[in-house]
């Protein structure tokens, strides 16, 4: 199996990597009332949620892009390298978001963003 998909299971399981840091961090999580428990974070463990959050959102378009330079043919290798840096440069942006560190945090996101739109133009030119 190409290391591209690989990235997409860790891509897939990196939310619960951010959601765990901002639930067992401390005390005072509750099963039973996750809402009322994320609305009454702070510090670094709401930037932890809301950067478990934001991996939902990145995962689709990384995912998609992925699947489809595979399915028109485009260079594996090519397509592996982009989806490593994507891993990489997605938990780069939840280290700089848990630690408060906003510009930079915003280039990890551009960057991880970018690795994404170039998947989808090394599958046009595949």
């Amino acid at each position: 199996m190409p290391i591209a998909y690989w990235c997409v299971l860790v891509a897939a399981l990196m939310p619960l990597l951010f959601t765990g840091i901002a639930k067992f961090s401390g005390g005072g999580y509750n099963n039973r009332k996750v809402p009322d428990f994320q609305a009454r974070l702070s510090g670094f463990r709401q930037r932890a949620h809301w950067a478990h959050n934001n991996s939902f959102e990145a995962f689709p378009p990384f995912a998609a892009g992925v699947i489809i330079a595979h399915q028109l043919g485009a260079a594996s290798e090519r397509i592996d390298q982009l989806a490593l840096a994507f891993i990489v440069l997605r938990l780069v942006y939840g280290a700089f978001y848990l630690a408060d560190l906003h510009w930079q945090r915003s280039l990890a996101w551009l960057a991880a963003f970018g690795c994404t739109i170039a998947l989808f133009f090394t599958a046009a030119g595949a």
